[in-house]
């Protein structure tokens, strides 16, 4: 992978901005209890994240129609909802973290499989949007992780090489999907412990959260 001095950091926003996994965890666990099934969190989340929901149900439940798959993600994300209304916080330094980058001249993106409703729950909250100059989702027609489309959209939007991106995930599949854009990760161990990016030759560095990270440091000349 070719390496060009940073100038975007792409952020994932469930896990990595705002501590929503568990929410989303409690979610599923619930949409799961309602139709008799079990759930194993950890495996789920591993195999999941990252992707849309119709890619998750489509796989989860084949032959189901696609009425029917976006009636089972519909009330899932509802479920979600309910929950997060309630609770829903920023991953500890996250604020800070994109106010620096943004002060050094850094160009920013949310990158995320999140739903439209999802991401208004979290930008009315907390003003993300603001944070940032471009959104990508799968609502812009873009296939979800480990796909690099909408990383790389988020790229070409910001007129930046994926070379000269950095990527911040909490999932694996996250992280896959940097590296197939060509781009470099810093992941956070915001849900899965640090072993589970082990094999990610893309990956630049491994932290709790954004707490005594500094962008000066990652993206040094910014």
């Amino acid at each position: 992978m070719k390496k060009l001095p940073i100038q975007a950091l792409l952020f994932d926003l469930d896990g990595t901005l705002i501590d929503s996994m568990p929410h989303h965890h409690d979610a599923w666990v619930l949409w799961h209890d309602k139709r008799g099934l079990t759930l194993d969190g950890d495996t789920f989340f591993t195999s999941t994240a990252g992707r849309s929901n119709a890619e998750i149900l489509g796989d989860m439940l084949p032959g189901s129609s696609a009425e029917d798959i976006n009636a089972m993600a519909d009330e899932k994300e509802t479920l979600y909802r309910e929950i997060a209304a309630r609770s829903l916080g920023l991953i500890a330094g996250a604020h800070s973290f994109v106010m620096q980058a943004r002060e050094a001249g850094l160009r920013l993106a949310v990158c995320t499989a999140s739903t439209p409703m999802n991401m208004k729950l979290a930008f009315d909250r907390f003003g993300i949007d603001a944070w940032v100059e471009t959104i990508t989702s799968p609502a812009d027609g873009l296939r979800g992780k480990p796909h690099p489309d909408i990383f790389l959209e988020a790229a070409r939007r910001l007129g930046v090489a994926p070379a000269a991106c950095l990527v911040f995930e909490d999932a694996p599949l996250g992280i896959e999907a940097a590296r197939r854009a060509g781009m470099r990760a810093f992941a956070l161990t915001t849900t899965l412990p640090a072993e589970a990016f082990a094999a990610y030759d893309n990956l630049v560095g491994i932290a709790p959260d954004f707490s005594g990270l500094s962008p000066a440091t990652l993206a040094p000349g910014a």
